[in-house]
């Protein structure tokens, strides 16, 4: 395992090692994947192992275009076609009915499988360089373990993962920071209208005005989805949500927010959007700094606050 600058011959190398059964971790706009072939199960199963996931948890497949879809799904709705061609490449993921390339491995036993073409240029050379060889999708959930806090640089990765990964041959690429910084909407495309099953930058309004449909947020579903479960993206430090940081403590809250006496800042972002880029960064650094509580001021409003409060409330639990 190494961390890559990402040339063109490093995302090459990065492609070849994926076709041969390997992983590779990769950024996207919105946090770091751990990638591997989407119909190669042994390297499926790494990744299982390597985060310690549940087996019936469903990986994302990530294509390099809409063009792709046909490869996975089935039974295709119109308005679904117009989700991609508005947000991909983009935060979103749509769920569709699967086709026979999309196995038991991938959907957790699921009759559904999750799609998402990522905004992000080397996620973009990785994919279209694998498809080049042959490739169908890079499955990748976030790149650590399972239930912690998701990574949005490559340090993150190696910080979290280098112990449970394969130093000979599995890569990292380092692309930078993650410009969204919390996961994907994940949108079901399987019914009459779309049901938004996790919160993400792609929001609400965006999707009814796309679609011209009735969107249902936070539906009730049958359908398991990635970080749908009530503790998720939690730190090691507790987490505790709109309560003011005593002395000692982390303090998390959006600029004009002033921190309080003798409480540790460990983000002032200035806006939603540099909120959602801090917020994991900023936990993890209450961990790299042994802090045991850490307090949250939580953004107000819907879009992209509204999926902050979702991750946040997931992490306090």
């Amino acid at each position: 395992m190494f961390l890559s600058q990402c040339s063109t011959d490093s995302i090459k190398a990065a492609a070849q090692s994926l076709i041969a059964g390997h992983l590779v971790a990769f950024p996207t706009e919105t946090v770091y994947g751990l990638g591997a072939d989407a119909t190669n199960e042994s390297a499926i199963a790494k990744i299982y192992k390597a985060k310690g996931r549940p087996a019936d948890h469903p990986l994302i497949v990530h294509i390099s275009s809409i063009d792709a879809i046909n490869d996975w799904a089935q039974d295709i709705n119109e308005y679904a076609i117009n989700l991609a061609r508005d947000f991909w490449p983009g935060p979103m993921t749509l769920v569709f009915k699967r086709s026979d390339l999309a196995k038991d491995f991938i959907t957790g036993n699921q009759n559904t499988v999750g799609l998402r073409v990522p905004n992000q240029s080397i996620a973009l050379a990785l994919l279209k360089e694998f498809q080049a060889l042959g490739g169908k999708g890079i499955a990748a959930p976030s790149a650590n373990r399972f239930g912690a806090v998701s990574p949005t640089t490559a340090q993150a990765v190696k910080d979290e993962l280098e112990n449970y990964l394969d130093q000979s041959n599995d890569i990292i690429l380092d692309g930078g920071p993650c410009q969204v910084g919390v996961e994907s909407t994940i949108i079901d495309c399987t019914s009459q209208t779309p049901q938004i099953l996790r919160l993400g930058a792609i929001t609400k309004e965006m999707i009814q005005e796309s679609t011209g449909l009735l969107v249902i947020d936070e539906a009730e579903t049958d359908i398991r989805v990635s970080g749908s479960l009530e503790s998720h993206y939690s730190p090691s430090a507790t987490v505790v949500l709109d309560t003011y940081a005593q002395s000692g403590e982390g303090f998390i809250a959006i600029d004009s927010i002033q921190t309080p006496p003798g409480a540790i800042r460990l983000a002032a972002p200035s806006s939603i959007e540099g909120f959602a880029r801090d917020l994991y960064t900023a936990l993890r650094f209450a961990d790299a700094q042994g802090l045991t509580k850490v307090c949250v001021i939580q953004p107000e409003g819907p879009g992209l606050a509204a999926a902050i409060r979702d991750r946040l409330k997931r992490a306090a639990n």
